[in-house]
């Protein structure tokens, strides 16, 4: 691949804590500057100009980066954040857990830096922060984000009692507008109908103990901002989305033993779970009527992950293929860390964490799961925003 030496403008988990921990004190960190390595020759047509790319970066280290991909050019630029921020203090902070872009502004989820970083979405130039302690994931509605909090300590704990909670944030003026306590341990949302979906984990407690770990989605009604109710589904819940029919997609991340992770179809005029898909799914992205999942099975009994692929049908609720990588490079990724699949193309981007302390990898294969490319990220990559086109 060629690289390109100077930097070209782009205007135009739980399961995995206790590795994090283990290699959190690491001395001499040094942040890289930006790279950019041609990994197309062709422009690619879709709506999007390019996507962004959150590296978590190991915990304790203050690594989080930022990197960019840019449709037209086929040009990946790593740690595009220092290069357009140069005067930030620490940078983007530790562990990067989420990002989204909503209107005009780029939200990246700061774990334990326990902040929102807030950019301008087309040069991820710095508006400012959203303090929020020990965060996790974030929605948009009606000019409002709404953001998850484990509101203690990261703190593996049987007798942790502080409850979680949804922040309600106004995006003009960033500041923190009511609060709604849910589940203990509360990850993924989704917000659909008037709604807000809650996947409760209770993951600090249950990793001690089973009957630690949460298993309800709690319901929040958007306009009153309180929790309705909760639906039982499963222990230690992690993503939800919302397929085209507006019904929910959850996954539980299981027991780590004898609980095997599992997705379940929640059913949002019922507001019950009515099927269940028994693959294990650690991460995944709706594309139609494709749920594309992967799953690093983490055992406590044999100590080894098992890794897979999968694309369910949403709406006939079928595992229509037990592997979308069909070229054998899927032996290539040591631990798929992150997920995306372009709307407009079909390409699928998976990204490899490695072994969690060095640069990452993104893969790229085709709508038939052939490799295209694959470029160095920054560290654990993980977390993806495409950027739309300017109308």
């Amino acid at each position: 691949m060629k690289r390109i030496n100077k930097h070209t403008y782009i205007g135009t988990g739980l399961s995995l804590l206790f590795i994090l921990l283990m290699n959190s004190c690491r001395e001499d960190i040094v942040i890289d500057t930006p790279v950019s390595t041609q990994v197309d020759s062709t422009q690619t047509k879709t709506d999007y100009s390019g996507f962004y790319l959150l590296n978590e970066g190991n915990m304790g280290s203050n690594k989080s980066t930022l990197d960019y991909y840019n449709y037209s050019t086929g040009i990946y630029t790593k740690n595009i954040y220092a290069s357009v921020n140069p005067t930030v203090t620490k940078e983007l902070g530790d562990v990067g857990n989420d990002l989204q872009i909503y209107g005009s502004k780029l939200y990246a989820v700061i774990n334990c830096s326990n902040k929102v970083e807030v950019m301008d979405a087309k040069t991820a130039k710095r508006i400012g922060q959203i303090d929020i302690p020990n965060c996790r994931y974030i929605r948009f509605s009606g000019g409002y984000a709404y953001i998850t909090s484990y509101a203690g300590p990261v703190e593996i704990n049987p007798n942790y009692t502080q409850k979680g909670y949804v922040a309600k944030v106004d995006t003009a003026t960033l500041q923190i507008v009511n609060t709604c306590i849910v589940g203990y341990q509360p990850d993924e949302l989704e917000i659909i109908g008037g709604k807000i979906y809650v996947a409760n984990s209770g993951g600090y407690m249950g990793a001690s103990t089973t009957s630690g770990y949460e298993r309800t989605v709690s319901v929040i009604d958007l306009n009153t901002f309180t929790e309705e109710k909760r639906i039982d589904v499963d222990y230690n819940l992690h993503r939800i989305r919302a397929d085209k029919r507006g019904d929910l997609w959850v996954t539980s991340r299981g027991d780590y033993k004898t609980l095997p992770s599992r997705l379940y179809f929640l059913d949002r005029a019922k507001q019950q779970v009515t099927d269940t898909v028994k693959i294990p799914v650690s991460e995944f992205c709706i594309v139609g009527d494709s749920l594309y999942a992967y799953s690093v099975s983490w055992s406590y009994i044999t100590y080894t992950n098992e890794i897979s692929y999968a694309i369910v049908n949403t709406k006939t609720h079928k595992v229509v293929s037990n592997n979308f990588i069909t070229d054998g490079t899927d032996k290539q990724i040591e631990i798929p860390y992150g997920i995306m699949v372009n709307p407009n193309t079909k390409d699928i981007y998976v990204a490899d964490a490695g072994d969690y302390v060095s640069p990452g990898l993104l893969y790229c294969f085709d709508k038939n799961g052939k490799k295209k490319w694959s470029v160095q990220t920054g560290d654990i990559p993980a977390h993806f925003a495409l950027l739309p086109k300017k109308e």
